[in-house]
């Protein structure tokens, strides 16, 4: 178990936390919410030992492993993307050692019936175990497994890491963390970088996973689907709730109802009792009951309302100057990087005031297209005409790269407002949150949600009349992606919108652009009307329908070559490897079993024999093999 004890984190006088403090037991997933801002990447920081605060400590097991994926991280280059992943497997080597060594000690020694023998023997049990857990008898295996969970293609698996975007690399560090397997993963918005289909892949990945889970996200569905507590940092204090996201909500809303309304009978009973003590303070004949209320009032214990964070954006885009009636033509576009062609024959087609949404799996080209359309990348074939009057404001996905991060919050809008909006900055930052001394923070110590709320900030600055936003609601928190919602909805110009978050989409466009093997094919109405059509509930089902199509394409050919009898020889191997792989992880299971409940027993009964240090260590062990081997025995089920 990790436990967090009353941490506080103060920055050059403002106190980001104080006394925050819970613990994170065995397969714990927690939901961690909170404000941008309020602190939630930095106590992953401190979980992870790269940040110290202020005041307070984190205590955590020796030998206790802990996987952390940032918002921003270094990547590697120089392998391709299955040698980079296979990197995560380190750990297996240096355990492969140790069991080597152990084996030589225990060929050498023949003290069979030494306690030095006997643990040798645990160890190298131990370390087996642990072997087999972290899958060393399929290495290339399970890291090909989670790549392609993770959207990659076979094809990707031989490509140069440096051949990828930031994102897609980050997928791969993911990759690594979840191969690992530790015993707590702390992950910071995990899902900026997934397309929707393989959210859903890391969805069903964390449910089953064996370890413990810190989770920082703002798409209310994984909270809902993967977390059993949520843990909500607000002004500067930790609320811990047993409770999925959701339900959380409600809780919450409950809770603030109860305690106003315990708070507000209470004051008034304390009015009236003030009240009764003032009027009658000096009548001899009240004189004891004057003093029986005053020590009524002392002894009451007082009733505290929790602070509310009630700042919220305040949003509302500058009317946009008329523009034509057609906003953007694309005829026959296609676009190309070396031999591979992300589409061809691309037609779009805009009009003024239109609300459009690009969809469909990552790598399919939708943001390709979105820099086009704004004049940011070329293309090899095709048309790309913006309408008359256009004036085009573009909110990047890559906020990070684009942003000078040693310019303060003030200076970056400085920089690029021209006329009487440079009088009106501190208000237009006022009401993305940059209030008081934020505004002379610089970009480099911005938290995600901070420099997206920044980048929307420049959008203020001069009145556009189309606006091209790609994935502008990642690293939002969830009230703030509601308003930037509902100002878009009022906004009078066009939208073009690239987005995997259907709730946001939900009643802000009015047409939709399906990027899907290479084509794009539009269809009018909203994201419901498109769901209806293709009989689909989900974007998620949408993409899974995709994939099982291709799958199938691989599986008709699979039947077609069933002749080739020696790879059905090698399959019939393998799965009989698997069958006594399990056989022998029942059959160490009831062993494990057996021994535990022999020990329940003398627990039971601690008179029939005394229990000294080393019954406990050998209990606790057989505990802990128990529970390897019955995750062995879930993965070769899969298998």
């Amino acid at each position: 178990m990790v436990s967090i004890n009353n941490l506080t984190v103060e920055f050059g006088g403002f106190t980001l936390f104080n006394g925050v403090s819970f613990a994170i037991g065995t397969r714990d997933r927690i939901g961690l919410v909170g404000k941008n801002g309020a602190g939630k990447s930095t106590l992953l920081k401190i979980l992870t030992g790269k940040q110290t605060p202020s005041a307070g400590q984190v205590a955590i097991p020796p030998d206790y492993t802990l996987g952390y994926l940032p918002q921003q991280m270094a990547v590697t280059d120089g392998k391709t993307v299955l040698e980079e992943t296979l990197t995560a497997f380190a750990s297996l080597q240096n355990l492969q050692k140790t069991i080597a060594h152990i084996m030589q000690q225990l060929a050498e020694r023949t003290d069979y019936e030494s306690e030095v023998y006997h643990k040798l023997i645990v160890q190298l049990n131990d370390a087996n175990d642990h072997y087999h857990v972290l899958g060393g008898d399929n290495q290339e295996g399970e890291a090909e497994k989670t790549l392609l969970g993770l959207g990659f293609k076979r094809s990707d698996f031989g490509r140069r890491t440096s051949e990828f975007s930031g994102g897609w690399r980050m997928r791969i560090e993911l990759a690594k963390i979840l191969l690992q397997r530790p015993q707590l993963l702390l992950l910071d918005e995990p899902t900026n970088h997934l397309d929707i289909e393989s959210i859903q892949w890391l969805e069903d990945y964390l449910k089953d996973y064996n370890g413990s889970v810190l989770l920082i996200s703002h798409d209310r569905a994984l909270l809902d689907s993967v977390t059993n507590r949520t843990v909500e940092l607000m002004l500067g204090k930790a609320y811990d709730y047993k409770v999925p996201y959701s339900k959380y909500v409600v809780l919450r809303r409950e809770r603030r109802q109860q305690q106003m309304a315990a708070y507000e009978n209470q004051q008034r009973m304390i009015e009236k009792t003030e009240d009764f003590i003032e009027r009658f303070r000096y009548k001899a004949t009240k004189s004891n009951q004057v003093q029986s209320r005053i020590k009524q009032l002392e002894k009451i214990e007082r009733i505290e309302i929790d602070d509310e964070d009630t700042a919220a954006l305040h949003i509302k885009f500058p009317p946009a100057p008329r523009s034509g009636q057609v906003v953007l033509s694309a005829k026959d576009v296609a676009k190309r990087y070396g031999a591979h062609t992300v589409f061809s024959g691309v037609n779009i087609h805009i009009e003024r005031g239109e609300k459009v949404a690009f969809v469909g799996r990552n790598g399919e080209g939708k943001t390709t297209m979105l820099r086009i359309a704004a004049g940011d990348l070329s293309h090899e074939a095709g048309t790309v005409q913006p309408g008359y009057n256009v004036a085009l404001g573009y909110f990047a996905q890559n906020q990070d790269e684009i942003m000078d991060a040693g310019l303060t919050v003030l200076d970056t809008l400085d920089r690029v407002a021209v006329g009487d909006v440079r009088t009106r900055l501190r208000d237009i930052l006022g009401a993305f949150l940059f209030r008081g001394d934020d505004v002379d923070k610089k970009v480099a110590v911005l938290s995600g949600g901070e420099r997206s709320r920044l980048a929307m900030a420049k959008l203020m600055l001069q009145p556009y009349n189309f606006l091209a936003l790609d994935e502008p609601t990642n690293h939002m928190d969830m009230r703030s992606k509601d308003v930037l919602k509902c100002a878009l909805t009022t906004y009078d110009g066009t939208l073009l919108v690239v987005s995997h978050d259907r709730e946001f989409l939900d009643g802000l466009v009015d047409k939709i652009y399906e990027f899907r093997d290479g084509s794009v094919k539009e269809h009018l109405g909203g994201i419901n009307d498109f769901l209806r059509r293709r009989k689909l509930e989900t974007l998620r089902e949408l993409e899974r329908k995709d994939v099982q199509a291709v799958e199938a394409k691989k599986t008709a050919v699979a039947v077609n070559a069933a002749d080739d009898r020696q790879a059905k020889k090698e399959q019939e191997r393998r799965l009989r490897k698997v069958q006594r792989d399990i056989e022998q992880a029942e059959q160490a299971i009831a062993a494990h079993e057996r021994r535990i409940a022999e020990m329940d027993a003398l627990l039971a009964n601690p008179g029939a024999q005394p229990l000294d240090d080393a019954f406990f260590t050998a209990y606790q062990k057989e505990k802990t093999a128990l529970e390897r081997k019955m995750y062995e025995w879930e993965v070769l089920n899969s298998k």
